[in-house]
């Protein structure tokens, strides 16, 4: 699976770049930055076109790839699972569902939900670029914290989008969203301890409504972490020139760290629950640990390496991934 941006995403974004000046962006990309970092939110923070385009540069590739990340998770639960309509809930720049046609090709309807309509047209533009079913989405300029009910589709996804909803209506917000699923949703939030309690809160709404959760929960128990422990996981992505531009930074990868929570209604097929690792495993001289997740809650484990098949196996395992 790759997490680089389509070629087609690269393209349109080089088009929106013609003639603008990179060292304005940068400054931009570093204010919006600081605006959303002191809680400000997207119709707020991202007043311009040149604000979005800035805004897409520094965020859009690590948000495509937490997404296309969650996405592959959703596919391998779910095989038999082939959406037809999509409602991005605070759609944003468009990332969410660029990474959605990705993993599901059948994709034939999007709805583009967001409260900032210049996110709304700078994503229409990308957009004119990629599959037939972003070339004409269905644009919803609304406020997610509205109490309107939502279109219906097959997959919902809301990523990083909770962080802009008042506490007191994230609950409300996110079973509006769970009315609108007709198959699979997806909840996407930074890799933040705040982050995780959103997803936590979210858990406990959607069990509560008699979701079926997928991952990366091997149960629907309480969360077994406790603080200062939370759950989240990392995706490294390429940084092109721009994007190095926009964060002033010099490493050629971003690591994105990305909590996240997949649920379906109880009629989709899913596959059994496996133990998940949570932590990057600890490799030793003579065996491997891992810090897991299972049916029954919290779990330590060690593969020694004198048990030649496990240890083999165990070494292909990572962040995130559950045991074979």
């Amino acid at each position: 699976m790759s997490v680089e941006l389509p070629a087609a995403l690269r393209g349109a974004l080089a088009l929106e770049l013609e003639g603008v000046s990179r060292k304005d962006l940068a400054v931009r990309a570093q204010r919006t930055s600081e605006a959303y970092r002191a809680g400000g939110t997207s119709a707020s923070v991202i007043r311009t076109a040149e604000d979005a385009l800035a805004y897409a540069l520094a965020r859009l590739p690590a948000t495509y790839a937490a997404c296309a990340t969650v996405f592959a998770e959703a596919r391998r639960m779910t095989s038999g699972f082939a959406p037809k309509r999509l409602l991005d809930a605070g759609a944003g720049t468009g990332a969410a569902s660029w990474a959605a046609i990705e993993a599901w090709g059948g994709l034939q309807g999007v709805t583009w939900l967001d409260a900032s309509a210049t996110f709304l047209r700078l994503a229409g533009r990308l957009g004119k670029a990629g599959p037939k079913a972003l070339q004409a989405p269905d644009l919803l300029t609304a406020d997610l914290a509205s109490t309107q009910p939502w279109p219906v589709a097959d997959l919902v996804v809301a990523s990083y989008a909770l962080a802009e909803i008042p506490a007191a209506s994230q609950a409300r917000v996110v079973r509006g969203l769970w009315d609108a699923c007709a198959g699979v949703m997806a909840l996407v939030e930074p890799g933040t301890p705040a982050g995780y309690q959103r997803i936590l809160a979210a858990r406990e709404v959607l069990v509560a409504a008699g979701a079926d959760l997928l991952a990366p929960c091997p149960h629907a128990s309480a969360c077994p972490l406790t603080a200062p422990d939370w759950c989240h996981f990392s995706v490294r992505l390429p940084r092109s020139r721009d994007h190095l531009l926009m964060k002033a930074a010099e490493v050629p990868f971003e690591d994105e760290k990305f909590a996240y929570l997949l649920a379906a209604r109880p009629g989709i097929a899913a596959t059994a629950r496996s133990a998940r690792v949570l932590a990057p495993p600890r490799a030793g001289k003579g065996a491997t640990a891992f810090k897991l997740c299972g049916p029954q809650g919290l779990e330590a484990r060690t593969v020694a390496r004198r048990d030649k098949a496990a240890f083999a196996a165990a070494r292909r395992l990572g962040w995130g991934d559950i045991l074979p």
